[in-house]
């Protein structure tokens, strides 16, 4: 398990040694070749500059051995390194390998140890089968690409004719639904039909053109028929004003929606999915850990956590496999990681093939170092269940689910899974916004102040004010998030969806 940082406010430093046994700091600053900087009463003599996010060596390190950051090895020196180098693609590489062998000690606690941050409840919509939104919308779900500018048009007017009564109507456009065959057909009908039972929105018009693989009626099959009642269906090939027919039926569902209210509800309602993009070398250590300490006061409050980009877990996968509370759940995490390491094979890819180039620009050296950090989104929730691309978490704790790590692709899929709200953690910053409401989350307060347009929350402040304020102050904003409150991808009407294209093209 990672070590946590300091609850308390940090002593303001210039760098940071997140665990004892790391051979390497991260700078909180650009640091000048030559500067003296001080970890944790030892002053180390910068070799050139280094800057803010990365990391230098804490002692000499042998060329061949390993490099430990979060007490893990991170990869093994390239060559040898002096004090107070610098640590990075020049000197470092990945030791991961396709290796698939894990081990199951014993199943996780029940609890996790967070501090107390307070009883929370929110004010939700909730719906007949129980579960509840955070938001009470029209989502108009094209079944092809075809349809995907008509659901737009009907969204907009639509929109417009019913502002103040619901939350809002969106189209969710995409490329997909025509010329797929077998699975990669598969995950779009189960995304899409994911999408149509989720708890956001108050009514869902599902609009088709009519000649395309994703046929409307076998989409309807994979839904329970007990969520069907506030789903409408149009096939725009068989109207003669497509337009039209489709506005006649949004005003049904918004007719229907109105009449859901916001009502107090607990946290334990709250279903959260957790992501991260766009990281650097700050994200595994103010960002990420902060938004584990959200998972842990929701799971700990009886609701659920989503965690997902399987590829960028590799590394640090047998931390999660440490927490499943039986060995179906860890042997179903195994096969999960296999199966994403074969899929990278298969492809003719290598497993390490990551970070991107603006995780490196950042300060992220290898996966093991990604992965590391962004497995602390989870915190130390218990890993209940494994659901496939398109599944539904349905367990109070930890859900693991099938997606890769595209920003758009995964949060698509954790809203699809169920999330009611994605807690979007980056380090260098995106304005992309998703179904569910997401709270962008910067790891450091030079973007948060440069991209305010962007970010909700500044998670910089740990290392001034410390994990329990900034809990508490995250929270907050969360419960109201929850009950109605903008997030900025909202106001700047960024809503869209991406699915997971695995398969040929006819």
């Amino acid at each position: 398990m990672v070590a946590p940082l300091p609850a308390a406010a940090l002593t303001p430093v210039t760098a940071l040694r997140v665990h004892p046994a790391d051979s390497v700091a991260t700078c909180l600053s650009d640091g000048a070749a030559g500067e003296r900087v001080h970890v944790e009463g030892q002053a180390i003599a910068l070799i050139g500059a280094i800057p803010r996010g990365h990391k230098f060596a804490l002692a000499p390190i042998a060329r061949g051995a390993a490099v430990i950051k979060y007490g893990f090895p991170i990869g093994v020196a390239t060559t040898d390194i002096a004090a107070g180098a610098h640590v990075h693609s020049h000197n470092l590489a990945t030791a991961l390998s396709s290796d698939d062998s894990y081990n199951y000690d014993a199943p996780a606690t029940t609890a996790s140890p967070t501090p107390e941050l307070g009883e929370r409840r929110f004010a939700g919509y909730r719906r007949a089968d129980g579960r509840v939104g955070t938001r009470n919308e029209i989502w108009i779900l094209p079944t092809v690409g075809c349809v995907g500018n008509l659901a737009a048009r009907a969204a907009r007017i639509a929109g417009e004719r019913h502002a103040g009564r619901i939350d809002g109507v969106h189209a969710f456009k995409h490329p997909f639904g025509c010329s797929q065959l077998g699975d990669d057909l598969g995950h779009t009908r189960a995304l899409l039909a994911a999408l149509a039972q989720h708890p956001n929105a108050g009514g869902v018009l599902i609009v088709g053109l009519g000649c395309e693989s994703n046929q409307i009626d076998a989409l309807l099959e994979t839904i329970p028929a007990e969520r069907r009642a506030s789903i409408r269906t149009l096939s725009a090939q068989a109207v003669e004003d497509d337009l039209e027919a489709a506005l006649t039926l949004i005003d049904e569902l918004a007719e229907l929606a109105a009449t859901t209210i916001r009502s107090d509800v607990p946290l334990s309602a709250l279903t959260l999915g957790v992501k991260c993009g766009g990281s650097d070398g700050l994200s595994g250590l103010t960002a990420n850990p902060l938004v584990g300490r959200m998972a842990d006061a929701v799971a700990n409050a009886g609701g659920k956590v989503i965690l997902t980009e399987i590829p960028e877990i590799f590394g640090a996968e047998q931390m999660l496999m440490d927490r499943a509370v039986s060995y179906d759940v860890f042997d179903r995490t195994a096969d999960l990681v296999r199966d994403f390491k074969q899929y990278f094979i298969r492809h003719g890819e290598p497993v390490s093939e990551n970070p991107s180039p603006g995780n490196i620009a950042g300060g992220i050296t290898t996966l093991e170092e990604k992965s590391l950090g962004a497995v602390q989104k989870g915190g130390q929730v218990p890993l209940v269940d494994v659901r496939p691309y398109g599944g539904e978490a349905t367990l109070p704790g930890l859900t693991l689910l099938e997606a890769p790590g595209n920003d758009a692709v995964s949060s698509t899929a954790l809203t699809a899974a169920g999330a009611t709200m994605i807690l979007f953690t980056t380090g260098r910053g995106t304005p992309l916004g998703f179904p569910a409401p997401t709270l962008k989350i910067a790891s450091n307060s030079v973007l948060a102040q440069r991209k305010a347009g962007w970010i909700d929350y500044d998670a910089g402040q740990v290392l001034t004010d410390g994990f329990d304020a900034a809990s508490d102050a995250l929270l907050d904003l969360i419960v109201a998030t929850a009950s109605g409150a903008a997030t900025r991808a909202e106001a700047n009407e960024e809503r869209d969806i991406a699915i997971w294209k695995s398969g040929v093209t006819l």
